[in-house]
């Protein structure tokens, strides 16, 4: 009998110690944690079937207010290196990171890393004087592009036993940025310049606007994440109904009484389609990823202002690798 307890001390004491010195039993891939989904799906394609992927944010979430579990606690405790997009989009999640990983595994803020404060954009969701510039980088593909430099580099350090297949799938990567990259510019070329004005719920698109030349109106959702007041209300619809907006539009996920009266008093479209992070479709289909959801955004907003979006359909928006490791929330 003892020598079977001592046994068993002695087992549970090589999990133990296998844990704290971050060995895997999972074919050696990384254990990495991610935020919201367009970051897991950027970390899943560079990554590909060489992590084992949580994205802790489920998807169709306000991102902003999200608060983890504290079961999300032990997966932050066995990652060996946490994603994040920063710029104060995922505060508690990062505060969790801070308190539960493990000694000397990277926590990464991707957006701060990829443009610097005097590029940080702020405007009526995200007021300068309350500190916090608008996070959604994500929306401009060249940053994105960024993003999954950093990835690569950062997955390269913790593993550099695979730095070469990093590269590669960042490269791949890559490649259907650019395209829709070119895809986005020769699709706006073909948006009336009048059309180019973008109101939207949530105020996601302020980076690709700068990036490729579009004006945005205005958001629904104030700083506070409440609904506009009524005087907020008024002055959008005068400041549509001057600018002659032919559309305007709304979250698939989170429907807006306000935007449809908006819509009513100032006679523009209203389009409730459109998604801030949550990828198109399941986990498995081909549009579920960052490619798709850019795409779907584009061709909604892009088609509906007037303009010419069959560029997007030769994008092949399917993910690289990575399916079967990748674990999105819902």
């Amino acid at each position: 009998m003892r020598k079977r307890a001592l046994l068993l001390c002695a087992a549970l004491l090589a999990v133990a110690s296998a844990c704290a010195s971050g060995t895997r039993s999972d074919g050696g891939r990384l254990r990495v944690v991610t935020t919201v989904s367009p970051i897991t799906n950027i970390v899943q394609n560079v990554g590909g079937d060489r992590v084992d992927l949580t994205g802790i944010v489920p998807e169709g979430a306000n991102s902003h207010t999200f608060e983890p579990v504290p079961s999300d606690a032990r997966v932050l405790s066995e990652a060996d290196i946490v994603f994040i997009n920063g710029l104060h989009l995922e505060q508690p999640t990062l505060e969790l990171a801070r308190g539960n990983v493990r000694k000397g595994v990277p926590i990464i803020q991707l957006g701060p890393r990829t443009i610097t404060p005097d590029q940080y954009i702020y405007d009526f969701s995200f007021p300068r004087e309350k500190g916090d510039p608008n996070p959604h980088l994500w929306t401009d593909p060249v940053y994105a592009k960024r993003y999954a430099e950093i990835v690569r580099d950062e997955l390269s350090k913790v593993d550099p036993t695979h730095a070469a297949t990093y590269e590669a799938n960042e490269q791949a990567f890559s490649a259907k940025l650019d395209e829709l990259d070119r895809a986005a510019r020769t699709v706006t070329a073909s948006v009336p310049p009048r059309n180019r004005k973008l109101l939207t719920y949530h105020d996601s698109f302020p980076y690709f606007a700068r990036e490729y030349g579009w004006t945005i109106v205005g958001a629904i959702q104030p700083s506070d994440f409440s609904e506009p007041t009524p005087r907020e209300v008024a002055a959008l619809i005068a400041q549509i109904k001057r600018e002659k907006v032919p559309a305007i539009f709304g979250s698939e996920v989170f429907p807006s009484p306000v935007l449809a009266e908006i819509s009513r008093e100032s006679g523009a479209r209203y389009v409730d389609k459109l998604r801030d992070d949550d990828l198109p479709g399941n986990p498995g289909d081909p549009a579920h990823s960052y490619l798709g959801l850019m795409v779907f955004d584009f061709k909604t907003f892009m088609g509906a202002l007037g303009g010419d979006v069959k560029p997007f359909d030769a994008i092949d928006v399917a993910n690289l690798a990575g399916e079967a490791t990748a674990h999105y929330r819902y």
